[in-house]
């Protein structure tokens, strides 16, 4: 009987932890992250992120959407055009109709407290931001 009551608790611990976890991602992304880095592979692999100067915000919302202050459909450090799209968390993917080919999915990930956008290039290009 003791093993068996040792065995629940830990079975709740672990399934609450669980849930915290899930619950810390889904609030965790809510909010602004400012561009600070871009990578575009010269074809090789030996590409790097390189520091940009930008204004470029892209804000996260609790209902499933984004805005940025330049377009999330290009890896442009340009703040001059605004955008709006969708956000799933379920594969991590970035959709906006404001993109010239649609649908176009961007993934999306969480490095500490930094969030890198992958973009569909033959190449690696990605755009990283850090949570402001």
């Amino acid at each position: 009987m003791r093993h068996l009551f040792i065995l629940l608790i830990s079975a709740v611990l672990f399934h609450s932890c669980d849930k915290k976890d899930e619950q810390s991602t889904d609030t965790y992304i809510i909010g602004k992250c400012e561009l600070i880095e871009v990578l575009a592979d010269p074809g090789d692999g030996s590409g790097t992120f390189h520091s940009v100067n930008s204004d470029k915000i892209i804000e996260f919302h609790a209902d499933g959407t984004i805005s940025s202050n330049g377009s999330v459909c290009y890896m442009s450090v340009e703040a001059n055009n605004a955008s709006i799209g969708t956000y799933s968390l379920e594969d991590f993917t970035i959709n906006s109709s404001d993109c010239s080919y649609s649908p176009m999915y961007i993934t999306f990930e969480f490095q500490g407290s930094y969030l890198i956008l992958n973009y569909p290039c033959i190449e690696p290009c990605r755009a990283k931001y850090k949570k402001r």
